[in-house]
């Protein structure tokens, strides 16, 4: 099959390997697409080093094969799996989807959602699903902020905030205005031009570069600040710092800090699926690459300029 094939960090390139087998609660699937997001981008690289102490490989990547999002086919069963049979659609997670097969667990995948194509379902499943498990416990009436709203996770965290019943309010750059208002945001903030301002019930930063302290002033007594990450820090830890200093002030403060690591599960993928099924919630996928330009992909999230989701299809 073909395949990006990296087999050390830094590097890749366009190959073939062999086709994998599925084992016990695996199966085959022929990929027909696979998302791209910054998470590619540090596994590719094996920057920030701490994502090489998390089980992803100190000395090189574990998987010969980058890409974790995957919508496909299902071609092959492993022992035990009666989730899904030979034929199914279906989307999810698994180890390599830059590849013309993968195989993944059944434990993270669900069906694809009626109506949308390959594409739009390979560019849900992580960034949709940290969306989700971030704003759990919003409810109707409340005010969100999502900075980053332009982007992979934020754009979905708008549409999801919106059908729980919130105020949102989005905050991008100039450029991304105009989705993150396509995207049902009630207020949208370029930042380019002016800070946003007020009071939050929720605060959802996939930003990354604002301080604790700021953000605390913009919440309610017994408001939450959901942290996605960040692109802002070094080699070593790449601005994990936040993370860790949120978890102690947690001990000290009223407001609700969480660091968010969310999980790969068919259950999850399901919530998203329903919602995608009721109009609720869209895939904002701006480009589609080949698989032969799998780098490029990744190289075009990495500039951060990207309106939503991109993919790579085969």
């Amino acid at each position: 099959m073909k395949a990006v094939v990296q087999r050390r960090y830094g590097s890749a390139v366009f190959g073939e390997l062999d086709v994998p087998v599925p084992r016990q609660g695996e199966v085959l699937l022929e990929v027909r697409a696979a998302g791209v997001d910054m998470g590619t981008w540090h596994l590719l690289t094996g920057k920030p080093y701490l994502v090489r102490c998390i089980g992803f490989g100190v000395r090189g990547p574990k998987s010969p094969v980058p890409g974790r999002d995957v919508s496909g086919v299902v071609t092959r069963l492993g022992p035990g799996v009666a989730e899904f049979a030979v034929g199914d659609e279906v989307f999810g997670t698994c180890e390599g989807s830059f590849a013309e097969y993968a195989v993944a667990p059944v434990s993270r995948l669900a069906r694809k959602p009626a109506g949308t194509s390959f594409a739009e379902a390979a560019a849900l499943p992580i960034s949709g699903g940290t969306a989700l498990q971030g704003l759990r416990g919003v409810r109707a009436g409340q005010r969100v902020a999502v900075l980053g709203a332009g982007g992979g996770v934020g754009s979905y965290a708008v549409q999801i905030a919106k059908a729980l019943g919130a105020h949102v309010t989005g905050v991008c750059s100039t450029r991304k205005v105009g989705l993150v208002r396509s995207l049902g945001a009630d207020e949208v903030v370029d930042y380019t031009v002016a800070d946003f301002t007020g009071t939050y019930d929720l605060i959802f930063d996939c930003g990354g570069n604002r301080s604790l302290s700021k953000m605390r002033k913009m919440l309610t007594p017994r408001g939450t600040l959901v942290l996605v990450g960040s692109e802002t820090g070094g080699a070593v830890t790449g601005g994990f710092e936040r993370s860790l200093a949120a978890v102690v002030l947690n001990l000290f403060v009223s407001q609700k800090l969480v660091p968010l690591m969310s999980a790969e599960r068919a259950d999850v993928f399901e919530e998203l699926r329903v919602l995608v099924e009721a109009g609720s919630l869209r895939a904002p996928v701006e480009r589609e690459f080949p698989l032969s330009e799998g780098l490029d992909a990744i190289e075009h999230v990495y500039s951060r300029r990207v309106l939503g989701k991109v993919v790579v299809t085969t």
